[in-house]
């Protein structure tokens, strides 16, 4: 059984002396991960037309089928896709709305969603509504009762983030989506942080479509996504990118969009098989129990608040900065504290106010918090 915290940080590349408490922005991939990608991609390279002809396909769906079996769904319901963004992006411009129409989101959803949904807006006439979430949250009511009270006959589509990417709550998605289809709408979840944080079941949540990022907390080598989509929901889904499966069905439009570097794909089972080697519920359970305590610990150091309690939470959590520290530039900010204290964190505001979101992985020690924690006392 593999030791967590500092034990583990030679399986990955992170530079000595550095508090990687940012897991959640980018992810990092481990050694064994990055060897496997490496491989497919000296395979591929060693004849080029073989591997793109006739090894890939084969290749692709294999690794589809077992991220299916991680996601407890079927491989012909699943595709790869670059990141999460890029699988909202194909569902919300494959879908067709009219003006009138209302597209449901919150106010923590992912900025680049509701960029999306923006243009989706102004080409269609369709209207953007967004449910107010306030901060901090005392119980899933406050995540679910401002959703829920803007739903109506007008709602086509309600947005919902499993994993709310400023602060890492956790959405209570299956009672939301319940609530969704009692209207008539559509649910499509944006789940970037959702695979590896939480245990899922992605076909039970009762949603028309979902995706979520491999590389992040499931190890992955960058660049890996999924889309899964209820096999009623497949046809008219189109990837952001059109290519010669056009027609040809889901899978097919997907697998293929033209020439690029699968290897980052092809590597998720051996990304998953790292995962499982750490013992999925034992790391989500080490790294939940880490960032709530050091969250607490910090918010108390610097006598301001966390966003929600612990059971909102899986290894994500936010921290509301000192009021002397509210009218710096975020990302300034966290070039100081790279900078000055070598520790790397998201700072995000929501509804004005500046929060510092922290992660822990099964790499991380009660430790590697104390300079962040130091560096807001002394701001007070």
């Amino acid at each position: 059984m593999l030791a967590f915290g500092k034990p583990l940080r030679h399986k990955f590349l992170l530079e000595p002396g550095t508090a990687f408490l940012n897991h959640g922005s980018f992810g990092t991939t481990p050694r064994a991960v990055l060897a496997a990608a490496e491989r497919w991609r000296a395979r591929m390279e060693a004849n080029p037309d073989r591997f793109m002809r006739y090894v890939l396909p084969g290749a692709l769906r294999a690794a589809a089928a077992r991220l299916a079996g991680f996601l407890k769904a079927k491989a012909d319901d699943i595709v790869f896709v670059e990141n999460a963004t890029s699988g909202m992006n194909a569902v919300l411009r494959s879908l067709e709305f009219r003006p009138g129409d209302e597209i449901l989101v919150n106010t923590h959803t992912y900025n680049a969603v509701r960029q999306t949904i923006h243009e989706v807006c102004r080409r269609s006439g369709a209207k953007l509504v967004e449910a107010r979430i306030d901060l901090p949250v005392e119980n899933s009511a406050g995540l679910e009762f401002p959703i829920k009270q803007k739903m109506n006959r007008r709602t086509k589509l309600v947005v919902l983030d499993h994993i709310s990417s400023p602060t890492g709550l956790v959405f209570p998605v299956r009672r939301l989506a319940a609530m969704a289809r009692a209207c008539g709408a559509k649910v499509l979840v944006d789940g970037a942080h959702a695979p590896g944080q939480l245990a899922l079941d992605v076909p039970s949540l009762g949603v028309d479509w979902y995706t979520g990022n491999c590389h992040k907390w499931l190890f992955a080598a960058k660049g890996s996504a999924f889309l899964w989509a209820r096999a009623s929901a497949q046809p008219g889904i189109h990837p952001p990118v059109i290519s010669h499966g056009y027609g040809k069905g889901f899978t097919a439009e997907f697998d293929w969009t033209g020439t690029r570097d699968y290897s980052s794909w092809l590597a998720v089972p051996d990304a998953l098989q790292f995962f499982r080697r750490l013992g999925a519920a034992r790391a989500r359970s080490y790294s939940h129990k880490l960032v709530t305590r050091k969250a607490k610990e910090i918010a108390d150091a610097w006598n301001t608040t966390v966003d929600g309690p612990p059971e909102l939470h899986g290894s994500l959590m936010a921290i509301r900065l000192p009021e002397s520290l509210q009218q710096r530039d975020p990302r300034q900010l966290m070039a100081d504290l790279l900078a000055r204290c070598r520790t790397v964190v998201a700072v995000v505001p929501v509804d004005g106010v500046l929060w510092a979101r922290i992660s822990a992985q099964v790499y991380n020690a009660p430790a590697d918090y104390d300079r962040l924690a130091r560096f807001g006392a002394a701001a007070r």
